[in-house]
C-alpha cells in the first residue's frame, strides 16, 4: 500500500471517528452538567431532613414487603449492578458482541458510556453529599458512600442500554429485538427499585440515576448515528474489522 492510499483510508476513517468521539465528549459534558443541575434541584425538592415526598413512603413500603429469603435474592441480585458484578457482565456480553460484530464497535461505545456514568456518579455523590437511610432501616451489607444519585442505577441504565442498542443492530430478528429491549428494560428498572427494597438508596436517587442514565444513552446513540451517516458520506465502507481494513461495502459495522 503507497503512502497516498493509506492517507487517504486513513482520511477516510478519521472523519466518521472524529465525529463519533466528539459527539460522545460533548454529550458526555452535557451529562455531567446535568448532573449538576440535578443537585441544585435536589436542593429545592427536599425537605429539611434531605427527604422529597415520595423517598419516606418507598422506604416504608420496601419495609413491609421485606422476608429474609427475598431479602437475599434481591442482595444477590443488586450485587450484579455493583462496582465488581457490572464490569463482569458488561466485559462478558461485549466480548461476545464484538466477536459476532468482527468490529471495535461494542467496545467502543461500552467503554466510553461507562466511564462517562462512573464519572457523573462520582461527582454527583461528591457535590450532594447526601445521607442514605439510617443503617436500621436497610438490610445488610450496608454502604457508606453518598446516596445521590444511585450509582448502581445510574452504571447499569447506561451500560446496558448500550449494549441492547447494540444488539439491536447487530440482530435483525424482530422477536430477538424485542427480547433484548424487554429485559434490558426489565433488568434496569429491576436493579434502581433493588436499591430502594433494601433500603441502600431513596427512590429519588434511583429516580435520578435513570434519569440520567437515559440521557446518556440518547448521547451516545446519537454519536453512533452520527458516525454511520459521515461514513456513509465519506464512502468509507463500514468500521475496520479483525480480518479485513475494511469490509465490504454491504455489511454494516
Amino acid at each position: 500500500m503507497d503512502v497516498d492510499t493509506l492517507r487517504d483510508r486513513l482520511g477516510r476513517w478519521f472523519k466518521p471517528y472524529a465525529a463519533l468521539w466528539t459527539t460522545l465528549l460533548v454529550g458526555g459534558t452535557l451529562v455531567i452538567i446535568m448532573a449538576l443541575m440535578g443537585a441544585e434541584v435536589y436542593g429545592d425538592v427536599v425537605d429539611e431532613q434531605g427527604l422529597a415526598s415520595l423517598d419516606l413512603p418507598a422506604l416504608q413500603l420496601s419495609q413491609d414487603l421485606r422476608n429474609p429469603a427475598l431479602d437475599t435474592a434481591v442482595t444477590a441480585f443488586t450485587n450484579i449492578g455493583g462496582g465488581i458484578g457490572m464490569p463482569i457482565l458488561a466485559s462478558i456480553i461485549t466480548a461476545w458482541l464484538t466477536f459476532l460484530s468482527r468490529t471495535w464497535r461494542p467496545i467502543i461505545l461500552v467503554g466510553g458510556a461507562a466511564a462517562v456514568s462512573t464519572f457523573a456518579t462520582t461527582v454527583g455523590k461528591r457535590l450532594v453529599g447526601r445521607a442514605r437511610p439510617d443503617h436500621s432501616e436497610a438490610v445488610p451489607p450496608y454502604e457508606s458512600s453518598p446516596s445521590f444519585p444511585s450509582g448502581h442505577t445510574l452504571n447499569t441504565t447506561v451500560v446496558i442500554g448500550v449494549l441492547v442498542y447494540i444488539m439491536c443492530l447487530q440482530f435483525e430478528i424482530l422477536w430477538a429485538r424485542i427480547t433484548a429491549i424487554a429485559a434490558g428494560v426489565i433488568f434496569i428498572i429491576a436493579m434502581g427499585l433493588s436499591r430502594v427494597f433494601l433500603g441502600h438508596h431513596w427512590l429519588t436517587d434511583v429516580m435520578a440515576g435513570w434519569f440520567l442514565g437515559l440521557a446518556w444513552v440518547g448521547v451516545v446513540i446519537l454519536a453512533h448515528r452520527l458516525f454511520h451517516l459521515l461514513r456513509k458520506r465519506e464512502h468509507a465502507g463500514p468500521a475496520p474489522t479483525f480480518e479485513h481494513p475494511v469490509l465490504r461495502d454491504d455489511q454494516t459495522g
